[in-house]
């Protein structure tokens, strides 16, 4: 199998980089008119700025306002807007939601497209992927496309706006790379394009870990205060170019996967997806018997940053066995990424799982409490 390495073709992070989206746009031979793919948010912070550096380069564009999930139905009604101004270019603005839109809508029509998250809540906006919802707001498939955005470009005085709750989010799903992209790497597992991972992929992967311990808690103090900082600027790095380029390169496994199947319970919805896949990963580390260091540093994080670890914390408090079923079902359908893990894996064996980190979690929360 040979080994695939994929990245975006540009990567722009820093304060106001919004005010140079046109003249990036024009540096990789970009062209309007654009379709600008944009959430409430970014469309009240970022209008003026748009009006700025679009006039600057000469460049036409039209805004779509998201509805709020990526679905079918959301990708149509893009699609259909796209045709009307006759984008040659498709923006996304917004959260990862929002991205994954964006580029099922560019993909359709076979149109680049520029990823600008205002949010560092997901490792999505380097991916050549779309993760589609029903309207129900259940996992329906995942979308993989020919090739990564044309631009990711990363305005840090937006994000340093953005509540905390967002960037923790984002700190959950790439809390996960690491133990995913090692667990592909060891079982010889595909990655996100069909081939093997690099050795690079692996250290950008560690590197998110470090990054993570290092300057999440510090980054959240940038937010408090809505100012940038040196920490702000290395963990949105982690949390969206090196997780993004992690997973995508390297795989995922079991913490993806019990995502996916939480979403199977209506009262994890109103969860964000890196929440769920922090509790995913203590699942995944329970599943493949990790040692106590293991599961406790990742513990520790968790509660310093405060991302779930426990059931009450996804919304599932006291779950029955016939909802844990389900989500563990789910989990580990036909394709999912939980049969990357090096043993076979059932639903019993998720289920077991769920159980031992929920666990782990309430232990470790009322040893936090014990000590304070």
């Amino acid at each position: 199998m040979l080994k695939v390495f994929c990245s975006p073709a540009r990567y722009t992070q820093g304060p106001d980089a919004t005010l140079q989206l046109g003249p990036e746009m024009r540096h990789l031979g970009l062209d309007g008119p654009a379709l600008i793919v944009a959430g409430h948010s970014a469309i009240r912070l970022l209008t003026d700025s748009w009006a700025r550096t679009f006039a600057d380069a000469g460049m036409q564009y039209s805004v779509f306002r998201f509805a709020g999930e990526c679905t079918a139905a959301e990708i149509r009604r893009g699609d259909e807007a796209a045709r009307q101004c006759a984008a040659r270019v498709v923006i996304g603005a917004g959260g990862g939601k929002v991205l994954d839109t964006a580029r099922a809508i560019a993909s359709g029509l076979s149109l680049p497209v520029v990823n600008c998250p205002t949010l560092a809540s997901s490792d999505a906006p380097c991916s050549a992927l779309s993760v589609i919802y029903t309207d129900a707001g259940t996992v329906e498939e995942y979308r993989i496309y020919r090739r990564n955005p044309d631009l990711v470009l990363v305005d840090t005085a937006v994000i340093a706006q953005s509540p905390v709750r967002p960037l923790v989010a984002g700190m959950g799903d790439a809390l996960a790379t690491w133990f995913e992209a090692k667990v592909c790497a060891e079982t010889g597992a595909k990655n996100m394009r069909g081939g093997a991972s690099t050795r690079t992929a692996l250290a950008l992967a560690e590197l998110c870990y470090q990054t993570l311990l290092a300057d999440g808690v510090m980054a959240m103090q940038a937010l408090d205060r809505k100012v940038p900082n040196d920490a702000l600027e290395r963990l949105v790095e982690a949390n969206t170019l090196l997780s993004g380029l992690g997973f995508e390169s390297s795989g995922l496994a079991g913490a993806h996967a019990i995502h996916n199947g939480l979403t199977a319970a209506e009262g994890t919805h109103r969860f964000m997806h890196g929440e769920k896949v922090a509790f995913g990963l203590l699942a995944q580390l329970k599943l493949e018997s990790q040692p106590d260091s293991v599961v406790g540093e990742v513990l520790a994080f968790s509660t310093s940053v405060g991302l779930p670890t426990t059931f009450a914390d996804v919304g599932i408090a006291n779950p029955s066995g016939e909802l844990l079923q389900k989500i563990a079902e789910r989990a580990t359908a036909p394709g999912e990424t939980i049969h990357n893990e090096p043993m076979a894996v059932s639903a019993d064996m998720v289920v077991e799982a769920l159980r031992a980190a929920d666990a782990a979690g309430t232990r470790f929360a009322r040893a936090a409490h014990t000590h304070a």
